[in-house]
């Protein structure tokens, strides 16, 4: 006797296999994730003024029902940002969340009857929901995903550079601070070999940290993608 089940093609799992700790500052994942944070600023940008200029529009002309059709262009906008968003959390993050059901629409009634029954989309208003509340976290994760990379790296090799400081501003080493008070001048230069390599040593840790942090702040557009723009 042959059962037959019915098929279901496999979602893209999450990434299951996390680089080790040495290997994930130039591994593919972890650019993946750098890079979903760093388009994640254009994107949200994008999305917010979406979201605040329709609805702020919608709510102007609602009392000549004119807000009606402004709205139902919203929320179809919603949806459409949505599957973005899905999209470049699968690429970017290795998430797969099913889509939302299709809004339901009356096929009689005209345009009118249609931009109505729009308004009961749960899964637009989530989706416009989304765009309002990751704004400001995704501002702060590009802020602080491209700080920790940059200050790294650029402390991590220090050491490469190290010698123009002396060579090209006439300086012992970099000058960490110089000031005059009371008479007396106070002056501090990362000059000695032992110092370098200790600024190096610092850098090396934020280089090796950094992919940690990455993920922790994608974890809550993990999160929220799941919870708003899924099923």
């Amino acid at each position: 006797m042959t059962t037959t089940l019915p098929y279901a093609a496999p979602a893209a799992p999450e990434r299951a296999r996390r680089p080790g700790f040495w290997r994930a500052p130039v591994s593919a994942g972890t650019f993946r994730e750098f890079g979903y944070t760093l388009t994640n600023l254009p994107v949200a940008i994008a999305g917010f003024v979406f979201a605040v200029t329709l609805f702020s529009l919608g709510a102007g002309l609602a009392v000549t029902l004119l807000g009606i059709p402004v709205y139902a262009a919203m929320l179809a906008g919603a949806r459409g940002l949505g599957a973005v968003e899905r999209r470049r959390a699968r690429a970017r993050l290795g998430l797969a969340v099913e889509d939302p059901a299709a809004a339901r629409t009356p096929r009689a009634g005209g345009a009118w009857a249609r931009s109505w029954a729009r308004l009961g989309d749960a899964a637009g208003w989530r989706a416009l929901l989304f765009q309002v509340v990751m704004f400001p976290w995704r501002v702060t994760s590009f802020c602080v995903a491209v700080t920790l990379w940059a200050t790294g790296w650029a402390v991590a090799l220090f050491p490469a550079y190290s010698w123009v400081f002396a060579r090209y501003l006439d300086w012992p080493g970099y000058r960490v601070y110089d000031f005059t008070s009371g008479g007396e001048h106070h002056a501090y230069y990362i000059e000695s070999p032992w110092q370098v390599a200790g600024v190096s040593a610092v850098g090396i840790l934020l280089v090796l940290l950094t992919p940690l942090v990455i993920r922790a702040l994608n974890g809550v557009d993990r999160a929220a993608v799941r919870s708003l723009l899924g099923r």
